[in-house]
């Protein structure tokens, strides 16, 4: 299988996969996984496990990269003659609710549909005088699926998730937009260090985890590193791009550099090695700062057992959160390279120079 970036990228931006309810994105990277490893499973939260067995004498050591693959979404709380209530899952910003379409995932009586919908909101003079100036607080705001009453109740419950259907878009400067690419983006770029991992020899087993549940508090990663318990992982996920209103002291140039984070999460032997290696193959790196905490799955893997030493990436996005999230492709490639080149330099008795000190 010759492994195509964008027409992959752009399944995974087609599909769900809210958090705790990631089985439309796990059948997109399944196929593709399988094609670039020598065994996968999924874990019992869900998350989707491939390894790539190294070519080191036994027993050889383990590397995890984790790419999240879930996404924030909505849940539906109440029916309201016809109309849905609802409630956020993992971040939502309620601002960038109102005229959103949306697929709302029924669920009523074995019954599995999706209904195409949108977030609408009731005129201001309907409201109360806490809804009828600035931003509408999410308990005002209704899912309309255009359907009668009687079948709304028949094909929805409460508890049934509704995602973003905004469509992928390429734009210009060879960007991207889509709903989910916190975090697709990055298992896009695990998948490309796999398809480039297939084509060496690299001494060390390799584990890629697609993790669940990461936008409700690092569930997936939390499970998955006891399960492996790797001598020390790669984590992967979104940094904040320069964008409006930005500013220039802690947001990246989109397209131009991936980022490295230095922060508590990460350690400083592992940074440098990572450092050292994209300066060998001169691909930009910048460094993003974490002082108290990730907000990746970076601590959830950190503190399996007695501990794994971490080390995070980052692409720079823009409007993180948002239905229309952009990145740049080239970032993708960088950081996909970077974690391939890294991984085939490894040499067996790598872990003797990681030290705290």
């Amino acid at each position: 299988m010759k492994f195509e970036l964008l027409p992959f990228l752009k399944s995974m931006l087609s599909v769900s996969g809210i958090s705790g309810y990631e089985a439309p994105i796990r059948d997109v990277i399944t196929p593709v996984w399988q094609e670039l490893s020598d065994r996968t499973w999924v874990s019992s939260h869900g998350s989707y496990h491939a390894i790539r067995y190294g070519a080191g004498t036994e027993p050889r050591p383990k590397v995890m990269i984790a790419a999240h693959m879930d996404a924030i979404g909505l849940m539906v709380t109440g029916i309201e003659a016809g109309f849905l209530r609802l409630t956020q899952v993992g971040g939502v910003d309620s601002r960038i609710l109102p005229g959103q379409m949306v697929t709302v995932h029924g669920t009523q009586r074995d019954e599995t549909v999706e209904l195409p919908a949108m977030v609408v909101m009731p005129p201001a003079h309907l409201l109360p005088k806490d809804g009828q100036k600035g931003p509408l607080p999410q308990k005002y705001l209704l899912v309309d699926t255009g359907l009668h009453p009687a079948e709304v109740e028949r094909l929805v419950r409460v508890g049934d998730v509704i995602s973003f259907a905004t469509e992928p878009r390429e734009l210009s400067g060879e960007t991207i937009s889509g709903h989910t690419l916190d975090n697709r983006a990055s298992v896009a770029a695990t998948t490309i260090a796999l398809d480039y991992l297939s084509r060496r020899k690299h001494l060390w087993d390799v584990i890629a985890v697609a993790t669940s549940q990461e936008e409700v508090g690092g569930i997936g990663a939390m499970g998955s590193s006891f399960d492996i318990m790797p001598d020390f992982a790669i984590v992967i996920d979104v940094t904040f791009a320069k964008g409006p209103g930005g500013g220039d002291t802690v947001l990246f140039d989109m397209g131009k550099t991936i980022t490295i984070t230095w922060g508590s999460c990460d350690h400083p032997a592992l940074y440098a090695a990572m450092k050292a290696t994209a300066d060998e193959y001169e691909i930009p790196l910048a460094r993003d700062f974490a002082p108290s905490g990730a907000g990746t799955d970076a601590y959830d893997i950190q503190i399996a057992q007695a501990g794994i030493p971490v080390v995070e990436l980052g692409i720079p996005l823009r409007y993180m959160h948002t239905p229309v999230e952009v990145v740049s492709i080239k970032d993708i490639k960088r950081a996909g390279r970077l974690m391939a080149e890294f991984i085939t330099d490894l040499p067996l008795d790598f872990m003797n120079s990681v030290r705290w000190e």
